[in-house]
C-alpha cells in the first residue's frame, strides 16, 4: 500500500477544518508538514483531490470519493486500536499452556476455575508433557519448567521454587524397615526417573558431599507414575513439595532421611519467545498462577 495513514489524516482533517492551517494545528504540525502530506497523497493517487483557491479549499468530484474511502479506513484503525486497549484491560483469545503432568495436576489444574472466572474471554488449552518441547513445533504459547534453564531463545520469568524430599508410604516402612542412614537405602526399593538423569540425584548428605545419586529399582518417565507407585507402597521416592503436599498433610506419605536431607528447592520457570504477541494473556496467567505458589 502506498498511501500512509498520516496522509489520509491530513487530508480529512483539511477537509473537516476548512484549511491547512487549522489542521495542523489540531495535528500538531506544521503547516508545510500538511501541505507537503497532501501533495504526496495525490501524487501517489495520481490525481487532484483538492482545488486551492485563495479563499477556500473544495474537493475534486475524486476526492469527495477518496474522502469517504479514507475515513472508512481511519474509523477501522481507531476500532481496531481500541479493542487492543480494552484487550490489554480484559484480555481474550487462546492460550495455549504445557506444563509436566503433576504440575499440571497438582498446581495449574485447581487454578483453573478462578483463573476462569477472572479472565472469561481467554480460552485455556492444557496440554501435558514430561519431556522439555518445542514451543513453536507444539504450537504452545507458554510452557512451565521445572529444573535448570538451558534455553537461552526463549524468555522465562520465575514463578516460585519447590523444596525436594526423600518419601515413602507408612505401608512401605512397615513392611520394609525405616533407613536410618543413607546406606541403608541400598537395601530398600528406589523410585527413580527414566531421563533426565539429573532427577535421580537426590538431596541427601553423605561423606562424598550434598547429592546422592540412586540406582533405581524401577523408573517412570512421569514424576505422577512415581508418586502413585508410592503411595501404593512401591518404594521410596523424592519428589517436589508442590505435588506431595496433601499426601503429607494428611499422612499417605512420610519423610525419610530427615536428618540427613538437604535443603533443595528446585526453581518454577514460566518460559516463552521474547516475541510473542500475546504478553497480556501470558502476563494474566503467570501473575495468577505466580501469586498463588507463593502462598
Amino acid at each position: 500500500m502506498k498511501t500512509t495513514l498520516d496522509e489520509l489524516l491530513a487530508l480529512t482533517r483539511v477537509v473537516d477544518t476548512g484549511s491547512i492551517t487549522a489542521a495542523a494545528e489540531q495535528l500538531g504540525q506544521t503547516t508545510s508538514g500538511v501541505s507537503r502530506a497532501l501533495s504526496r497523497l495525490e501524487e501517489k493517487l495520481e490525481v487532484t483531490l483538492l482545488r486551492r483557491t485563495t479563499r477556500r479549499l473544495e474537493l475534486t468530484e475524486e476526492g469527495a470519493t477518496f474522502l469517504a474511502q479514507a475515513r472508512r479506513i481511519l474509523a477501522s484503525v481507531e476500532e481496531a486500536e481500541e479493542q487492543m486497549a480494552l484487550r490489554r484491560q480484559q484480555p481474550a483469545g487462546r492460550l495455549r499452556v504445557n506444563a509436566a503432568s503433576p504440575f499440571m495436576l497438582h498446581v495449574v489444574v485447581p487454578l483453573v476455575a478462578g483463573f476462569r472466572e477472572r479472565y472469561p474471554q481467554i480460552e485455556l488449552e492444557l496440554n501435558t508433557s514430561d519431556q522439555i518441547i518445542d514451543l513453536l513445533e507444539q504450537r504452545t504459547d507458554v510452557a512451565i519448567r521445572i529444573g535448570a534453564l538451558r534455553d537461552s531463545t526463549l524468555h522465562a520469568r520465575p514463578l516460585g521454587a519447590n523444596r525436594l524430599r526423600v518419601l515413602a508410604s507408612p505401608a512401605y516402612l512397615a513392611r520394609r524397615g525405616t533407613p536410618q542412614s543413607v546406606d541403608d537405602l541400598a537395601g530398600h526399593e528406589l523410585l527413580g526417573f527414566t531421563q533426565p538423569d539429573s532427577l535421580n540425584q537426590w538431596p541427601l548428605r553423605t561423606a562424598d558431599g550434598d547429592s546422592w545419586t540412586i540406582t533405581p529399582s524401577l523408573r517412570a518417565s512421569s514424576g505422577e507414575t512415581l508418586r502413585q507407585l508410592a503411595l501404593e507402597g512401591g518404594g521410596i521416592v523424592c519428589l517436589a513439595d508442590f505435588m506431595t503436599a496433601q499426601d503429607r498433610a494428611e499422612g499417605r506419605l512420610v519423610p525419610v532421611l530427615e536428618a540427613h536431607t538437604v535443603e533443595v528447592r528446585q526453581p518454577v520457570h514460566a518460559v516463552y519467545y521474547r516475541n510473542t504477541a500475546l504478553a497480556s494473556r501470558i502476563g494474566c496467567f503467570l501473575d495468577y498462577v505466580g501469586e498463588r505458589m507463593r502462598v
